[in-house]
């Protein structure tokens, strides 16, 4: 391989990457990683965050929004609600081609809500497979529901919604892939300082779910095909954009809050290559302004292949995530590494709960005593 990214520093974000230990003997069951388990076990650990069962937010949010400072300065947070943040929503509505300006935002998506035995459990959003066409037809009919209670509305994208409104004060909402596949109660959005239930919210989203029951969406296209009913809207992410900086040069994702983030601060951003080959040929490209300040600066990927299967427990499936990330990324940055053509690996690899960041230089791969293994990084 070509050194053409002499003295760059990579840092791979991984959500998902971490299982709970519960789950570690399940997970790791036939996986074969040697050159992340020579990363991991030669790697210095940079921080170890532990999160809590009952947070919102999910720690790669939590992350992503430390790196870029878009976490609020407000003295008079509690630690434990700091601590929780991820005031992310003005960020994905700019990278979904609005504008936040100073309003608040709340990032609101079309879901399923699955009747249990004794109580409603959320399934992720991602496994309704809503096209463009039915987020739309079902937006014509919420849009003005929202509007009458005077909240503003913008849909850059129809499958995500940005709602503003004084009603919604200092709502505190859960991420989706936090309360999906658990009983919803606990996550409904209240407010942040009192914990009460939202009136406002309860209204508006009760206008909703009358609006789409029986909807041509759910009666007719989607129960042909199979597939569960739009039968409610999710609330999160509440926050107002502020300034934010970039550690990195290049910022390489698909998710709408990270890119969102990368816009604000003012660097490239762009989709994650399949491949370290790919994203080698990315920041080297001859003639590419930008590769030459990126060639001496760091650059972000963030690669999310596992979220699906974390959340449904899928742990074969899991497991192929990690094979492939094997091949295409892990072993290629461990050459770069003992070729010098990578100066600096960083790894953070999130849970649910939780999160680990590790460090690792070419002279690291020397350190022979270290023997950290991929288990002990699980969280408890």
């Amino acid at each position: 391989m070509r050194s053409i990214m002499h003295a760059n520093h990579l840092h791979l974000l991984l959500p998902f990457a971490l299982p709970a230990a519960a789950d570690a003997a399940t997970a790791l069951h036939d996986i074969r990683s040697p050159a992340l388990d020579r990363l991991i076990a030669r790697a210095t650990l940079v921080e170890r965050v532990i999160g809590e069962d009952f947070q919102r937010t999910l720690p790669h949010e939590r992350w992503i929004a430390r790196q870029f400072g878009a976490l609020s300065t407000d003295s008079g947070a509690s630690a434990a609600a700091a601590a929780d943040e991820a005031p992310l929503a003005p960020y994905m509505l700019r990278a979904d081609g609005g504008e936040p300006g100073d309003a608040t935002w709340a990032c609101v998506q079309p879901v399923h809500v699955r009747i249990a035995h004794d109580h409603l459990v959320l399934i992720d959003p991602a496994s309704l497979e809503l096209s463009d066409e039915e987020a739309s037809a079902l937006l014509a009919v919420a849009r003005p529901l929202i509007e009458e209670l005077g909240v503003r509305i913008e849909a850059p994208k129809p499958t995500r919604w940005y709602l503003s409104g004084e009603g919604f004060g200092t709502l505190a909402g859960a991420s989706p892939l936090r309360a999906s596949g658990r009983n919803i109660e606990i996550w409904l959005p209240h407010e942040a300082h009192s914990g009460e239930r939202s009136r406002a919210w309860m209204k508006l989203q009760n206008e909703v779910q009358m609006a789409w029951f029986q909807h041509p969406v759910n009666e007719e296209a989607r129960e042909a095909r199979g597939l569960p009913a739009v039968n409610s809207i999710w609330f999160h992410a509440q926050g107002a954009a502020r300034p934010v900086h970039s550690p990195f040069a290049r910022v390489f994702s698909d998710a709408a809050a990270t890119r969102g983030l990368a816009m604000t601060a003012g660097v490239p951003s762009a989709a994650p290559p399949a491949s370290f080959g790919g994203f080698g040929a990315l920041i080297g490209k001859p003639g590419d302004a930008d590769a030459a300040s990126a060639s001496s600066q760091s650059a972000l990927v963030e690669l999310d292949p596992f979220s699906a299967p974390f959340i449904e427990q899928d742990w074969a499936r899991w497991n192929a995530s990690f094979a492939a990330l094997e091949d295409n990324w892990f072993a290629p940055a461990l050459a770069a590494l003992e070729s010098g053509a990578l100066a600096e690996l960083g790894l953070t690899l999130c849970g649910d709960t939780g999160s680990v960041t590790l460090g690792i230089t070419r002279s690291d791969l020397r350190k022979f005593w270290r023997r950290r293994v991929l288990a002990s990084l699980f969280i408890e």
